[in-house]
């Protein structure tokens, strides 16, 4: 199956939190770059950031991205694409805010693709867990692995529209955003026998935690699971049981961006969906390590691991035997986010 291992690779979203180290990484190992903003500030922001590499680095402006034919210029010339942006709205109350955005910006991205089927040879979309199993009632088994899908909180939306849980409008969002991305793939792929010069690898990460490096003036600005995580081991206000007893899983950001470039380069990636998971964790052991690094980390409560509850698990076998990522430890991710935020004057 196609795979890169040099070339110019398109960012989509280049200005948010897993797009710049992912940027970064490629960077570092030598592909040349072309990012995707939605303002010329931000792309001046970007821009600035990576001055020291020069011409490697090109930015362009999108201002909307559900716009078909937006993204035919930003796809052009382009060896890979790697679809990171998304609306990252956790809390919606009404489901088109998230839904159509996300499926109608993965659909045009697709759709450029295509057009420039000549010289793109893999597209990798993010995902997210919750694509997988719904968070609102019990998963359908207790380890979910990439075959599962999130079809219950689609029915709710689908149903209810503004009546839906909230915690059901963005799973709702991502679910149909890769289902359509699937749906795309599969049949440009047999309308042209097999032969349509690009593959697709979708990646399905949990929480993404760790050091930030977008341009975020406070902490009240962090949003999704980098605001969850500041707020939980900063200013503790996980207690009882969401401290100590209720287990989830999570990814650092720069394991994350690690595992967006090696799903270029390995040729068994293609065609696969890739549950990218580092760790389990309770908030707990956020705060036990952060507390090594700053005497402002509140000390929390004592917790007996045998007593944690995961409501889901993920099997991530599959992504590290093909992609063969090594996940740093809970205290790196703790040590240099806590760094991270004294270094900003948030500690």
């Amino acid at each position: 199956m196609p795979a890169i291992t040099s070339g110019r690779v398109l960012v989509t979203g280049a200005n948010g939190f897993a797009a710049l180290w992912t940027i970064t990484d490629l960077l570092e190992h030598g592909f040349l770059v072309r990012g995707t903003v939605r303002s010329v500030s931000k792309a001046d922001y970007v821009r600035d950031m990576f001055k020291t590499h020069g011409d490697k680095l090109e930015l362009v402006v999108v201002e909307d991205t559900g716009k078909e034919g937006a993204l035919d210029d930003a796809v052009e010339g382009v060896d890979a694409i790697l679809h990171i942006a998304s609306p990252t709205n956790l809390s919606p109350t009404d489901p088109d805010t998230v839904v159509r955005p996300a499926v109608e910006g993965t659909v045009n991205l697709l759709k450029s693709a295509l057009k420039h089927s000549s010289t793109v040879k893999r597209v990798v979309i993010t995902s997210s867990v919750v694509a997988l199993a719904p968070i609102t009632v019990p998963p359908p088994a207790p380890v979910i692995d990439e075959t599962y899908w999130n079809d219950y909180s689609v029915k709710e939306v689908r149903e209810k529209g503004k009546g839906a849980h909230t915690k059901d409008m963005y799973p709702a969002s991502k679910v149909l955003a890769e289902r359509a991305a699937w749906e795309f793939y599969e049949h440009e792929k047999n309308k042209l026998s097999g032969k349509l010069g690009w593959d697709l690898v979708v990646l399905i990460p949990p929480f993404i935690f760790g050091p930030s490096l977008h341009d975020v003036k406070s902490p009240e600005q962090l949003n999704g699971p980098i605001q969850y995580f500041y707020f939980s081991v900063v200013k503790g206000v996980q207690t009882g049981d969401a401290l100590t007893k209720t287990g989830y899983e999570y990814i650092d950001v720069r394991d994350f961006a690690r595992t967006q470039v090696l799903s270029l380069t390995k040729p068994e990636a293609g065609g696969e969906r890739l549950i990218v998971s580092g760790h389990p964790f309770v908030w707990q052991q956020f705060l036990d390590a952060a507390r090594q690094y700053s005497d402002k980390i509140p000390g929390g409560e004592l917790y007996d691991p045998s007593k944690v509850e995961f409501p889901v698990k993920y099997n991530s076998e599959k992504s590290r035997r093909i992609l063969g990522i090594e996940y740093r430890p809970l205290e790196e991710t703790a040590k240099d986010t806590i760094e991270d935020y004294k270094a900003k004057g948030w500690l």
